[in-house]
């Protein structure tokens, strides 16, 4: 059966976009099969296996403790994504690595797309551990609206074994139907916070599978070859940066409502916790990131060096941590199966939202701690340009927007403190102690540069396309930095100063006679 839903939309309603669609589809779907099991996929995305829908399924009905699964969660896998992955947009290291890593406790958190519902974890019901074996409404009905009929339905919904028969559309299921899509039919109800998908945040995703996991619910990763379901993404700089910002944005808003990991009760595992904890609150810590990549301006204006002292002890830890998180990033890459360019584009673009996206997020949150009002979040463009025959001309178009210039300001700051300890090391001789301490701290500035060069290639356009032109640039920006320092600061000669002072006197007296 194929059924198309049309749902009602009123003007002074909010429909709540793709979660208030899910409701809509949840509620008509218990009339017409009432299927134990629900799939959801965006509409850019498609099915890609034909197992797809057999897999999870063998997870729901794992009679170990498959009645406490909640739901099954797939990767996420792309088309049309360039073939270096300019803007980490396969982002295996979040999606073979951190969401098969959370196997080992609830697990995964939901994403949105390609994943399996068990429906009446979906209702708000709480786990068979926790519940009786019976599903009892009594008292609860208004949670669910006025409908009888679907009430009626819902504890059929938590029979695995029965058989589902297709339904004739009358008259009368008809009128029960068109109830249910009506934009009145959650007033006074629960759905959109304790029931179906939660409203009023833009990562309806992650807080739905979140009340999932603190009800006591499980979730399972689950990856397959052929990938089960495929879509798209953007490839644009600015639209890709966009839907990070709207991702980032989200958390900070599940972070600052009832959907806060710490307000959970104990039937989150306290792992979980955390994992959410730092899944809601990662922008904060960006703020300071983007100020340390800012620092170097000091550099041009001061012969002295803002470095913790001794140099050599604090290089010698700096070295030792830096070298022991990128061992066990190895082990992780090695262990998820994930390439190593995979983990250096997912390293780069952490840079590049550290430098812009996420500290705009926690200013919009800041701003609507203040001011009360919602954060609006314009929806993702992923259409490439209509009038190109180049399958990736959206990744060579450039869209300006404020948002990149915190990232733009991070790129030059450090392209002139590179240039100004070339001028500095120049200026003091070469060989020298001063110039030594220069050197190794230019090695920082160089390391941002090399995070931030997708975004480098990104701003250039279609002279992107030739990734040496970006390279004569820089070369040419940083040496003309460093003559500016060099003329501006170098010692004179003594016999320079002796002639410039004889050509002072000559001045002042004058020609003879």
């Amino acid at each position: 059966m194929l059924v198309y839903i049309a749902r009602e939309k009123r003007p002074g309603y909010n429909h709540q976009k793709k979660a208030g669609a899910m409701n809509v589809m949840l509620r008509v779907s218990a009339l017409l099969s009432n299927a134990p099991f629900v799939v959801n996929f965006d509409c850019d995305h498609y099915i890609n296996n034909s197992q797809a829908l057999r897999a999870p399924m063998c997870f729901m009905l794992d009679p170990r403790d498959g009645q406490n699964t909640a739901f099954v969660q797939f990767p996420q896998r792309f088309d049309d994504v360039d073939p270096t992955d300019r803007y980490a947009n396969h982002n295996r290291v979040f999606f073979d690595g951190t969401m098969l890593s959370l196997n080992g406790l609830q697990g995964p958190s939901y994403l949105g797309t390609g994943t399996m519902f068990r429906r009446v974890a979906l209702y708000g019901m709480e786990p068979p551990r926790y519940r009786a074996e019976n599903i009892k409404l009594v008292g609860k009905a208004d949670e669910f609206g006025s409908s009888t009929s679907f009430v009626n339905s819902m504890p059929d919904a938590a029979i695995q074994e029965r058989s589902i028969t297709p339904v004739l559309v009358d008259e009368g299921l008809g009128n029960d139907l068109a109830a249910l899509m009506t934009c009145a039919y959650e007033d006074g109800s629960s759905w959109g916070r304790d029931v179906g998908w939660v409203y009023n945040i833009a990562t309806e995703d992650v807080v739905t599978g979140f009340r999932m996991h603190r009800q006591g619910w499980r979730s399972v990763y689950c990856s397959m070859e052929p990938a089960a379901f495929r879509g798209t993404a953007p490839i644009n700089l600015t639209e890709r940066l966009y839907q990070v910002l709207r991702w980032s944005g989200g958390s900070l808003e599940m972070f600052f409502s009832h959907s806060n990991a710490l307000l959970a009760g104990h039937r989150l595992h306290p792992l979980q916790r955390v994992a959410y904890l730092n899944m809601s609150t990662y922008p904060i810590v960006t703020v300071f990131i983007l100020a340390y990549n800012l620092f170097p301006v000091l550099w041009l204006f001061s012969d002295q060096f803002y470095i913790q002292r001794p140099f050599g002890t604090y290089i010698m830890y700096l070295v030792a941590v830096i070298a022991m998180m990128h061992v066990i990033g190895m082990f992780e890459v090695k262990w998820a199966g994930i390439t190593l360019l995979d983990w250096c584009r997912n390293e780069q673009f952490y840079m590049i939202g550290a430098t812009g996206v996420y500290p705009t997020a926690v200013l919009y949150m800041a701003l609507k701690l203040v001011t009360g009002k919602g954060i609006y979040f314009r929806l993702t463009s992923k259409q490439t340009e209509a009038c190109s025959n180049d399958k990736f001309a959206d990744l060579y178009t450039v869209r300006w927007v404020p948002l990149l210039i915190p990232t733009v300001a991070v790129l030059v700051v450090n392209v002139a403190a590179v240039g100004a300890a070339i001028g500095k090391a120049a200026t003091w001789g070469f060989f020298t102690e001063q110039a030594h301490h220069v050197v190794l701290g230019m090695v920082f500035n160089v390391w941002i540069l090399v995070l931030l060069y997708p975004f480098a290639l990104g701003i250039m356009g279609q002279w992107g396309k030739r990734p040496v032109i970006l390279f004569v640039m820089l070369v040419m920006a940083i040496g003309a930095v460093g003559i500016v320092y060099f003329t501006l600061h170098a010692p004179y000669p003594a016999e320079w100063s002796e002639v410039a002072a004889s050509l002072g006197k000559a001045s002042l007296t004058g020609p003879s006679g």
